[in-house]
């Protein structure tokens, strides 16, 4: 006998003969069976009875265990701290006081209450999954997936309302589980103490742009009838469905179970019990896969990790052979239920164990090659703090729908969901490097790794197009009479939609371009190492523009001897050149000269801006310079050493001698 009997019986014994100890008996028997509904009301009735302070102690404890059953976490938590604040001698309190403090956001607290537990049973597995739960709520929370939720109004009630179907995948049709008015079995549920449950159908209208009032699936009372029906499954064509059915018995408790119908013409045949399981053994929540050669389907059949599992059955000669249990990957010493497989193969469920925000979270589990199963939460805000479930697909879309009780809900009620598809944009702007005006007409090269080689041309200096995910471009900008440029995007990877924008600068080929932050050692033509780093943007020009040749122009100020200065400028571009050579640049591409101080700067635009004593067209002559302040007049003469390039030619085609004869 296990404790838990063992404990009722010793209160059945302690307290019969007396009213408070017959509501306490009742009260614990309807527990047992699952009846919690029922059990909360004999408890209140067993308290109000009762003097004795530690009945009164335990019947919080297991007002709050019924409360928490029935997922009405609030009142729980408000039972446990009673049963806390009593002193209740199971440190068991805590744990569950403090998963209640969790599910209802109340997060310092749990942690504190957590942490206190820990104190008396350390290293427990159960608190550290409640303490990592908390952890990753708050990076869900911070780092919602796009999922787009919303209630579906028209097909929720005042009742529960829950575990929606597809019929055939399709979004037009749905049947889903509800204890609303309309259902034929009249009996109060004694777990939840609403209506027993039936399965409802609606279908969408094209014209309202809404789903249609519900109506029961089947009049006929083939499939609702005055028992518990609920939770299907339907074959890829809708025309086979399988159920849960929960018979009624006032004799004695019944196990859910797996009822099986077809439909032909819209009438559905007689039901068979689906024989997977031996009696009294539950069977529930079944789920087809998409080739309906496998049923997915939750027990608390022998050989499970506690709790409710997902078992599975495959399809043999018509019937399904002995369940296997899903394993621990899938399993936990909690509740795992309301499996669902979609058509790519994932299958979702729900469970109150596995790290997740609160109550029953929605995971997805993936099997490998091997056979090993990836289990991820869904996250935020696909789950809540309450209870997420009974998620179903559209067949080949990333929308659907699923079960929440979470706030701004009447009870249990059925959401949408849809995952917006990833948009990628580009944004580009081609300017004139020189001028900063839009260059019209420009076409740019656009190459991706998908295969993507197309040309677009600017309007206005500007192009726009979509982007493909999963994708490197790159982007080349060129026109007639400038020198390219080019600008990446990558979609590789990227979690959301993106739009890229980016500006490229085509700097004309009809006057001097300059390159900056080229240094020699003082009176030398040797190149300083930082030159090296700027030369490379020259060889990156040469690169991405295989047609030109240029000649590098090197430039002295006035000081020292034309002569002097002469030579050294003419090393000077030499050493470029020769740099560039030792880079693979074809010598044939390179002209060196050196200008000595003959060719003083003509002040830019941009020169301009960055000296106020100077304005655009300046030629900074001797004569020029030397009408400055010495501070104006070395700013100058910096300016005017200078290395540049200018483009000769955009035709060239490299020549290579002919082998010689052997």
């Amino acid at each position: 006998m296990n404790v838990r009997f063992a404990l009722i019986f010793l209160l059945i014994f302690i307290l019969g003969g007396c009213g408070a100890s017959k509501y306490g008996r009742d009260a614990m028997l309807l527990q047992d069976i699952g009846e919690y509904y029922k059990a909360i009301e004999k408890y209140r009735k067993a308290t109000r009875k009762e003097k004795d302070r530690d009945k009164r102690m335990e019947y919080a404890f297991q007002t709050a265990e019924c409360y928490r059953a029935i997922a009405d976490y609030e009142r729980a938590e408000l039972y446990y701290k009673n049963a806390v604040r009593r002193g209740y001698p199971d440190n068991i309190v805590l744990l569950h006081h403090a998963d209640m403090l969790r599910n209802i956001q109340e997060y310092e607290d749990a942690v504190e209450t957590y942490r206190v537990y820990l104190d008396s049973v350390p290293g427990d597995e159960r608190a550290l999954a409640g303490l990592e739960s908390i952890r990753q709520t708050q990076d869900w929370v911070a780092n919602p997936t796009r999922h787009i939720i919303n209630p579906v109004k028209e097909l929720n009630s005042r009742e529960s309302d829950y575990a929606p179907v597809f019929v055939a995948g399709r979004d037009n049709e749905v049947i889903f589980t509800s204890s609303r008015k309309a259902v034929t079995g009249k009996r109060p549920s004694g777990i939840t103490g609403q209506g027993y449950t039936d399965l409802f159908r609606s279908t969408f209208g094209i014209q309202k742009q809404k789903w249609e009032e519900p109506k029961l699936l089947d009049e006929t009372l083939a499939i609702n009838t005055e028992d518990e029906e609920g939770a299907a499954t339907l074959s890829s064509t809708g025309e086979q469905m399988i159920f849960t059915r929960c018979r009624f018995d006032k004799t004695k408790p019944l196990a859910a179970e797996l009822y099986s119908t077809s439909q032909s013409r819209g009438s559905f045949a007689e039901p068979t019990r689906v024989d997977v399981v031996g009696d009294s053994i539950v069977a529930a929540h079944p789920a087809l896969n998409e080739t309906e050669t496998l049923l997915y389907f939750v027990s608390d059949m022998e050989g499970g990790f506690g709790g409710k599992d997902i078992w599975v059955a495959e399809k043999s000669s018509g019937s399904f052979t002995k369940p296997v249990n899903l394993g621990d990957k899938i399993n936990t010493p909690g509740d795992e239920m309301f499996p669902f497989v979609r058509d790519n193969g994932e299958l979702y469920f729900a469970s109150n164990y596995l790290p997740g925000m609160g109550g029953l979270d929605i995971f997805v589990a993936t099997k490998d090659d091997d056979g090993n199963w990836t289990v991820k939460n869904m996250g935020s805000p696909v789950n809540s703090p309450f209870d997420d479930f009974g998620i179903a697909y559209i067949k080949g879309e990333d929308k659907g729908m699923f079960t929440s009780n979470r706030k701004g809900s009447k009870g249990d009620d059925i959401y949408s969901f849809v995952v917006p598809p990833k948009v990628y944009q580009v944004e580009g702007d081609v300017f004139d490097k020189e001028t900063r005006n839009h260059i019209d007409g420009a076409t740019v090269r656009v190459i991706g790794t998908d295969g993507t080689n197309m040309k677009v041309r600017t309007q206005n200096g500007k192009f726009k197009m979509k982007l493909k995910p999963e994708t490197e471009y790159v982007f080349a900008a060129f026109k007639d009479g400038y020198l390219r440029d080019k600008a990446a995007a990558s979609t590789i990877g990227l979690d959301d939609s993106k739009d890229f924008a980016f500006e490229m600068y085509l700097t004309p080929t009809d006057s001097p371009i300059k390159v900056d932050n080229i240094n020699y050692e003082f009176a030398s033509f040797e190149l300083k190492p930082e030159s090296k780093i700027a030369l490379d943007t020259v060889y990156q020009i040469l690169v991405f523009n295989p047609t030109i040749t240029i000649e590098l122009m090197a430039h002295t100020d006035y000081v020292g001897s034309n002569q002097a200065n002469s030579e050294l400028s003419q090393k000077r571009a030499q050493s470029v050149v020769d740099y560039l050579i030792e880079k693979g640049i074809s010598p044939q591409r390179l002209v060196a000269k050196g200008y000595g101080e003959t060719w003083p700067k003509q002040v830019t635009r941009e020169l301009a801006k960055q000296y106020d004593f100077l304005k655009r067209g300046d030629e900074l002559t001797e004569e020029f310079i030397l009408k400055l302040p010495k501070e104006q007049q070395d700013i100058c003469n910096a300016i005017n050493r200078r290395t540049e390039f200018r483009v000769l030619s955009t035709d060239f085609i490299e020549k290579f001698d002919a082998e010689p004869e052997k």
